[in-house]
């Protein structure tokens, strides 16, 4: 049995349009009560219970299975990764790592002593942008023999910012009677939360927890072999024998043999097709990154929830590295949610400046560069609509 933990704006506080939404284009003429949403006037907060319970494979990916993963018949590793990764969760069967088989409380008090775990307890998948990486590790989640409460989905993000709500030892119990635990877009650009997760996977390793993981290969070395499988054994070191890497070669399959993005809008575009779509918001972009240093990232997805499109106006260069990797988090959220993204200014791929795509961040820039050209092209069909 799988589920989807609902979203609801319970812990949101919505206000009317701010300063950080654009005036109505000339013209429009709508009345004031069907107003578009605005980000800016969004101002969320997330209680800890609340980043548990949504450990679980975001909506984009809720109904995503093996049977569901197209594997492209030119790589042949994309299909390898799916028999690896089908016999994997089958072998996850029985009672949870700590030997327990009823489901834990918020505190994870209460389990039996682990068991030591056997053979390799994880897997991760090493492969470009857009290869499915995401789409497979959300099948593994779903095609394991346990109860949700048992299982636990997520990405490098959230799950050091569970560790900042409910402290180390705290998220070691909540975690430790999981059969299973999912982390996506594994990140080794920060030495301190690489270490810090480490720590944790090897007390959940411990405790008899399964792993599985995905990280992006750096475009500058997809023709070097392993280069991520062989960074991540390095940095979480002594977990790297409970790991089995699997390398899935590929395009990226959100642009392949599909048009090009569509070019930006003009402000009046977006802003009418704002006003004509329920539950859109309109925001001017720069004020919208100002907004973002003001939420922390953990509470993104609270931001972006009930919204059914975003329209941005004056799309420009990102100022600094800061406000990019907020950006980035933004990013992910939307495109986990299939929330389309109207814009209008410079095209998504001019977002992060040339010395950027070059520095240490760069596989986070080319993820949201890919994941926000594809939510454009969702996009188009509102203003079509509108």
């Amino acid at each position: 049995m799988t589920c989807s933990v609902p979203r609801p704006l319970a812990w949101v506080t919505v206000s009317s349009p701010t300063s950080g939404s654009p005036a109505p284009a000339p013209g429009v003429g709508h009345p004031a009560d069907a107003a578009p949403l605005s980000l800016c006037a969004r101002e969320p907060h997330v209680p800890a219970e609340r980043l548990v319970a949504e450990m679980v494979p975001p909506p984009r990916f809720d109904s995503v299975r093996f049977g569901t993963y197209l594997p492209d018949p030119d790589q042949p590793s994309q299909s390898e990764a799916v028999r690896v990764l089908e016999g994997f969760a089958a072998g996850l069967g029985g009672t949870s790592g700590t030997g327990g088989t009823g489901r834990r409380g918020f505190l994870g008090f209460g389990r039996a002593k682990a068991r030591p775990a056997t053979g390799p307890r994880g897997v991760y998948l090493d492969g470009g942008y857009g290869v499915g990486k995401t789409h497979l590790l959300a099948s593994l989640w779903h095609a394991t023999p346990a109860e949700p409460a048992l299982k636990a989905f997520g990405t490098f993000v959230e799950l050091t910012n569970l560790v900042g709500a409910l402290g180390f030892q705290q998220t070691v119990r909540t975690l430790s009677g999981h059969r299973l635990l999912c982390i996506d877009e594994f990140e080794l650009d920060d030495p301190g939360d690489t270490v810090l997760v480490s720590t944790l996977l090897g007390k959940l390793v411990d405790a008899g927890v399964a792993l599985a993981a995905t990280s992006n290969t750096l475009p500058g070395k997809l023709g070097e072999g392993r280069f991520a499988a062989a960074d991540f054994l390095r940095e979480i070191q002594g977990l790297s024998a409970h790991f089995r890497a699997l390398r899935i070669d590929g395009e990226d399959y959100r642009h392949r043999g599909l048009p090009e993005a569509p070019p930006p809008f003009t402000d009046e575009q977006v802003t009418r097709a704002a006003y004509a779509t329920e539950g859109a918001a309109l925001d001017d972009f720069p004020h919208l990154l100002d907004h973002l240093a003001k939420v922390h990232p953990s509470r993104y997805g609270a931001l972006t929830d009930g919204l059914r499109a975003v329209c941005l106006t004056g799309v420009r260069p990102v100022p600094d590295q800061s406000t990019a990797l907020r950006l980035v988090v933004l990013a992910d959220r939307l495109y986990d949610r299939e929330v389309p993204v109207l814009a209008s200014g410079l095209p998504f791929d001019r977002l992060f400046s040339e010395e950027m795509l070059k520095g240490g961040y760069r596989k986070k820039y080319f993820r949201a560069i890919s994941r926000l050209t594809a939510l454009a092209r969702d996009a188009g069909s509102l203003v079509q609509s509108g």
